[in-house]
């Protein structure tokens, strides 16, 4: 009895509130002063942006990358990557070469996902290891080298990535993990 009746207290005092009058709600901007900001805003895309330009990255910073570039905004997905990429994230590297590759926030540019590709795999990455193994393997933004690609692959499945070992165990047969739709992105260019 006592929730329903705080509920009720609560949406009586916020049905009166002018800020939510019009069924939306107000949100108080920030305010510079001598002693900093009053009411920063926080978790917000703006707030991201702000740090990034700003030269702050963080695992969440980046990791709000992902959501910004599935909601179809490439371009800031790409500088939040880019940053991020520069202060060593290599997930913003892979980020980076999924861009590259299918032209999303600039144009289609293999050599650059697979650049982006190798500089993740060098640092270390499973997940850089197993798509440089890809790039590799299929000569695709890097010349061709089918060996080198499945010794990458491996490593990557030494390092727990679950694609990488079913790649392996299916004898580096690639439709396995590209679906037959990309098959035109992948055929010699020549």
């Amino acid at each position: 009895m006592r929730i329903a009746v705080s509920a009720v207290f609560v949406a009586a005092c916020l049905a009166g509130s002018p800020a939510l009058a019009d069924g939306t709600a107000a949100v108080p901007e920030s305010i510079e002063t001598e002693g900093g900001t009053l009411n920063p805003e926080e978790l917000t895309l703006n707030r991201v942006m702000k740090d990034v330009a700003e030269g702050r990255t963080s695992m969440t910073i980046c990791a709000t990358g992902y959501y910004i570039t599935k909601s179809g905004r490439h371009a800031m997905a790409r500088t939040l990557f880019e940053r991020c990429a520069a202060e060593g994230w290599t997930g913003a590297m892979t980020w980076m070469s999924q861009l590259d590759d299918n032209g999303l926030g600039g144009p289609e540019n293999p050599d650059a996902a697979a650049d982006w590709d190798r500089r993740a795999a060098d640092a270390g990455d499973p997940v850089g290891m197993f798509n440089y193994g890809l790039d590799l393997m299929r000569g695709r933004g890097v010349a061709r080298n089918e060996a080198l690609g499945r010794r990458l692959v491996d490593e990557a499945a030494r390092g727990g990535l679950g694609t990488a070992r079913r790649l392996k165990d299916a004898g580096y047969d690639l439709d396995v993990v590209t679906p037959d739709a990309d098959n035109w992105k992948y055929a010699p260019a020549f």
